[in-house]
């Protein structure tokens, strides 16, 4: 059992406002004799109760309290002195136990007002939270399709041919896609079906410029989707090897993964 929740829920202050029904009253009278936290949540309650009512305690006017002993003596004033001083004792008795009244319900209220502003603050905090997560993850997803729209204007755009990278002899399962811009010389490169990579080890593309290798860049480990590399002025095809880490000056020829031609 939550205990923690059930204190919380409200139920603790419905008992001692009386307000609980009677099937609630004996679960918190079974519950607190279980669990000593409800006892102490109970006794708390009812010492914040006494408390709030001195504290918050409403006087009454003293003109109401003047017409009303006004209007009780006139209305109940005996003909025999005795009679009067005893009647006017009983008075006095009598608007003390308004008073009292008053009091009480003064303080009951209280205790009902400050029980509904907790609640109502919970539900304010777990509405704000909820507020919260979704306008993170609004922003997220923006930021998203931000990048996915720049990189469909980079495919879509005039000078942009899209060369498959296909997988050589013994790795035929490889496969890339590399865009390219002839106008604008940007590289973008789509990994597709190029496993990662072994510890110490990193994927470099090269350009095949008049039948010689030219580095075009290391591949991120970590870019998703269209990964930007090294711009390219000419080319007649492209290569993709594996290399160490921080790449090499020239192609390992045996570590070739992919290669496609260019078809303007």
């Amino acid at each position: 059992m939550d205990i923690k929740a059930y204190i919380e829920s409200g139920i603790i202050e419905s008992y001692v406002l009386g307000l609980a029904t009677p099937q609630e009253a004996d679960e918190l009278q079974r519950l607190s004799q279980t669990y000593p936290e409800i006892a102490t949540a109970v006794a708390g309650c009812e010492q914040w109760l006494r408390e709030t009512s001195d504290q918050y305690a409403i006087p009454a006017p003293e003109a109401l309290k003047a017409r009303l002993l006004v209007r009780l003596e006139h209305e109940f004033q005996p003909a025999k002195l005795p009679d009067v001083r005893y009647r006017r004792e009983s008075l006095f008795k009598y608007a003390a136990a308004i008073l009292l009244l008053l009091l009480a319900a003064s303080g009951l209220l209280n205790v009902y007002l400050y029980s509904s502003y907790r609640k109502a603050s919970r539900d304010f905090v777990q509405l704000q939270s909820g507020i919260d997560m979704m306008a993170a993850d609004n922003k997220a997803f923006q930021a998203k399709l931000a990048v996915l729209e720049q990189d469909l204007r980079f495919i879509t755009a005039p000078g942009t041919l899209k060369v498959p990278l296909d997988g050589v002899a013994g790795r035929e399962d490889y496969q890339a896609t590399l865009y390219w811009n002839t106008q604008t010389k940007q590289v973008y490169l789509t990994a597709g079906r190029l496993p990662a990579p072994a510890p110490g080890k990193q994927y470099q593309l090269w350009a095949i410029v008049d039948g010689k290798p030219v580095s075009a860049g290391l591949l991120n480990q970590n870019c998703t989707g269209l990964c930007m590399l090294t711009p390219v002025q000419q080319a007649q095809a492209f290569a993709i090897t594996l290399e160490k880490a921080g790449g090499n000056a020239a192609p390992t020829l045996d570590q070739m993964v992919v290669l496609g031609k260019v078809n303007a």
